[in-house]
C-alpha cells in the first residue's frame, strides 16, 4: 500500500477514542482540507449543521489557531478568496495585519543601520494590528449563515478539554524554547519546566477558550475595543517578560485596533491552458507572481517536454517572475504597481525570451519594465531598483473548504513566524504576530514601513475554473515559498499530468531569483536532481521541508476530492460530508 493509501495514524482526542488521519477523501456533499484533523471535524460539523463553506472556514480555521497555535491565530492576519456558486463570481477579503499610526520608514533602523532581525521578531516592535477577526466577522456577515457563537463553538470545546500534543507540535515549540521562554504568559502555556511539551501531553488552553466565548458573546467589538483590545496593546507595549530577559516594546494604540479594517478586494484573475484562475491581490504578491509565471510557461507545450526540461523551465519563470514582484509590488495603497503590465500576455512573451531552454541563470537576474504593457494613461513614475530579497518567515497555514450548494472558499492565514512574536496576551492565550518584520527594513524599496500599511505577503490562496464551473483550489503556507508550492502544484497537476495528491505530494523545488534553488531534504541526491543536473541548476546547502498544502478537486461525476499533505507536517486531514462508494 502507498503511504497515502495508509495514511493510518491515529490521533488520540482527548486521550480516549483513536481518529484515523487521512490526507485524501471523496465523496458528496461539503468537503474540507486542513493540516489538522480537530480543524477539518470543526468544519464538517458546521456543515452538518446546516452552515455554508464560509461558516465552515471560520470554524477550522478558530481550531488550528488551537491547535496549530505558532502557525495562525487570532493574533494574526490573512486572505480569503471565495467563490459564491450562485452569483458565480469571486471575491477576495484582505485581513492582513496593518503597521500601527507611529510606524515610519526608519522605524527599524538604529543609527541608520538595520536593526537584527530575531531581535525584532521577537519584541513588540514587530507586531502589527490584527485583522483575522475582523476578517472572519466581514466573510460571515456578507457570506456567510452563522454567528461567531455558532462557529466558534467546536474551537471553544477543543481549547476547553484540550488535545493530544504530537510529534510535530513537540518540535515546533522545542525549535522556538528560547524565544517563549522570554514570555511567562506562553510558558506557562507551552513549556513544562523550561522545555517543550512532550509528545503524547495533554494541552489544555482555557485562555484562549475565554477569548472565543468572549467574541461569541460580544462579536468582533469584543477583540478591537475593552478589556481584550487593552490586554493587546499592553502585551504589545510593555512584554511581561521573564527575570532578566528585556525586549523592545512596540507602540501600538487602542485606536489602531478601533480603526482597523478588512478589504474586500476585487481577485486578481488570469488564465492558464484553458483555466479560469483567481487569487490574492495586493498587498499579497502571491496571485501576480504565480500569475506571471504561469504566463511565462503557457508558451511552451511543457506536456510534450522531458520531464526535467519542463521542470527547469519552471524554475526559471519562477526566477523571473520573482525578480519582478520584489521590484514593483506592495500594499496597492501606498504604491501603484503596474500589476496590469505584469499580468498582461504580451510582457510574459517578452520575459520568456530571456530563459534558455537548456541553462540555469548563473545568478539573480533584473526585473523587467512592465510599464509598455500596462495600458495605462496615468503611468506612474518607475520605482527604484529595489534592495536584496529580505527573509521572510516560513510559517503560516492554508485551509480548504466547499459545501454542498457549491461555495468555496480557499484560505491562508498566519502569524508570521514560528510562534509570531512569541508574546501570548496573558488572560487570552493566543500569540501575537510579529507580522511588521515582512517588511523591508530599509529603503528605497516599494514594501518600507509606514504608517496604516499592510507588509506586502505571498500568500497565494487560489480557485481555478475550468468552462464557468469549479476545477480546484490550491495554496499552502511557507513565506516566500507559497508562491512556487502553488506554482509548482499547478505545473505539476495541470501539465505533468498528476493526480492532485501525487501534485502535492511530489518534491518541492523553490526558486526566487537567488543563487540557488532551495529543496527538501533528500532531494540533492536523488535521480530528479540528477535528470536536472545537465541545466545547471544549483541547489541551496540547507535542505528544508518546504509548505503544507491542501486543495480541492471537483471532479466530472459531481463528487470532489479533498486533498492534504501525504507526509509533510505531520500528514494532513482531508474529509468530506459523504464519503463516494
Amino acid at each position: 500500500m502507498t503511504q497515502r493509501l495508509v495514511a493510518t495514524i491515529l490521533l488520540t482526542a482527548l486521550g480516549t477514542v483513536a481518529i484515523a488521519k487521512t490526507p485524501v477523501a471523496t465523496g458528496t456533499g461539503g468537503a474540507v482540507a486542513t493540516i489538522s484533523e480537530q480543524a477539518s471535524q470543526s468544519a464538517i460539523t458546521i456543515l452538518d449543521r446546516g452552515g455554508n463553506a464560509i461558516d465552515a472556514a471560520v470554524a477550522a480555521a478558530a481550531t488550528l489557531g488551537v491547535t496549530d497555535p505558532f502557525s495562525c491565530g487570532i493574533g494574526g492576519g490573512g486572505f480569503m478568496v471565495v467563490y459564491l456558486a450562485k452569483e458565480k463570481r469571486v471575491i477576495t477579503i484582505d485581513h492582513r495585519e496593518t503597521a500601527p499610526a507611529a510606524f515610519t520608514p526608519a522605524v527599524f533602523l538604529d543609527n541608520g543601520k538595520e536593526m537584527d532581525f530575531d531581535t525584532v521578531v521577537a519584541s513588540g516592535q514587530s507586531v502589527g494590528v490584527p485583522g483575522t477577526v475582523r476578517g472572519w466577522d466581514e466573510a460571515l456577515r456578507r457570506y456567510g449563515t452563522m454567528s461567531f457563537r455558532q462557529v466558534l463553538s467546536p474551537a471553544i470545546d477543543v481549547a476547553g478539554k484540550g488535545f493530544t500534543v504530537n510529534t510535530n507540535f513537540s518540535r515546533l515549540v522545542d525549535e522556538n524554547t528560547d524565544k517563549f521562554r522570554r514570555f511567562p504568559a506562553t510558558a506557562a502555556l507551552y513549556l513544562k519546566d523550561g522545555k517543550a511539551l512532550p509528545p503524547g501531553a495533554q494541552l489544555k488552553n482555557p485562555g484562549l477558550a475565554q477569548a472565543y466565548r468572549t467574541l461569541a458573546k460580544g462579536g468582533v467589538k469584543a477583540f478591537y475595543e475593552g478589556p481584550m483590545a487593552r490586554a493587546i496593546v499592553d502585551a504589545v507595549n510593555r512584554p511581561a517578560t521573564a527575570p532578566g530577559v528585556t525586549v523592545r516594546g512596540g507602540a501600538m494604540t487602542l485606536a489602531d485596533l478601533a480603526n482597523y479594517e478588512a478589504r474586500i478586494r476585487p481577485p486578481v484573475r488570469s488564465t492558464y491552458r484553458g483555466l479560469e484562475l483567481y487569487g490574492m491581490p495586493l498587498p499579497s504578491s502571491g496571485g501576480v507572481t504565480v500569475f506571471e509565471a504561469l504566463n511565462i510557461l503557457e508558451g511552451w507545450d511543457l506536456t510534450a517536454l522531458p520531464r526535467p526540461q519542463a521542470e527547469h523551465l519552471y524554475l526559471e519563470a519562477s526566477r523571473l517572475a520573482f525578480a519582478d514582484r520584489n521590484a514593483y509590488l506592495a500594499d496597492p495603497e501606498y504604491i501603484d504597481a503596474p500589476v496590469a503590465g505584469l499580468l498582461s500576455k504580451e510582457y510574459a512573451a517578452q520575459r520568456r525570451k530571456l530563459v534558455d531552454m537548456n541553462q540555469a541563470a548563473s545568478g539573480p537576474v533584473a526585473a523587467g519594465d512592465p510599464y509598455p504593457f500596462q495600458r495605462d494613461a496615468s503611468v506612474p513614475l518607475r520605482p527604484a531598483s529595489p534592495a536584496a530579497l529580505r527573509q521572510e518567515s516560513a510559517h503560516t497555514t492554508h485551509l480548504t473548504v466547499s459545501d454542498k450548494e457549491g461555495n468555496i472558499v480557499s484560505y491562508t492565514f498566519t502569524i508570521e513566524s514560528w510562534g509570531g512574536s512569541g508574546i501570548v496576551v496573558p488572560g487570552y492565550g493566543f500569540l501575537l504576530n510579529n507580522e511588521m518584520t515582512d517588511f523591508d527594513f530599509a529603503g528605497p524599496a516599494p514594501n518600507v514601513p509606514e504608517a496604516g500599511k499592510r507588509p506586502r505577503s505571498s500568500m497565494a490562496p487560489t480557485i481555478a475554473l475550468k468552462d464557468g464551473k469549479p476545477a480546484f483550489t490550491i495554496g499552502s503556507p511557507g513565506g516566500a515559498t507559497i508562491i512556487t508550492t502553488v506554482l509548482q502544484t499547478i505545473v505539476n497537476h495541470v501539465d505533468l499530468g498528476m493526480r492532485m495528491d501525487q501534485a502535492i505530494d511530489a518534491p518541492r523545488l523553490s526558486e526566487r531569483n537567488g543563487t540557488a534553488t532551495d529543496v527538501e531534504p533528500g532531494f540533492a541526491g536523488s535521480p530528479q536532481a540528477a535528470a536536472l543536473a545537465p541545466f545547471r541548476q544549483r541547489w541551496a546547502a540547507k535542505p528544508e521541508e518546504i509548505g503544507a498544502a491542501n486543495a480541492l478537486v471537483f471532479n466530472p461525476d459531481g463528487t470532489v476530492t479533498a486533498v492534504s499533505e501525504g507526509h509533510r507536517h505531520g500528514i494532513g486531514s482531508a474529509l468530506v460530508q459523504k464519503r463516494a462508494h
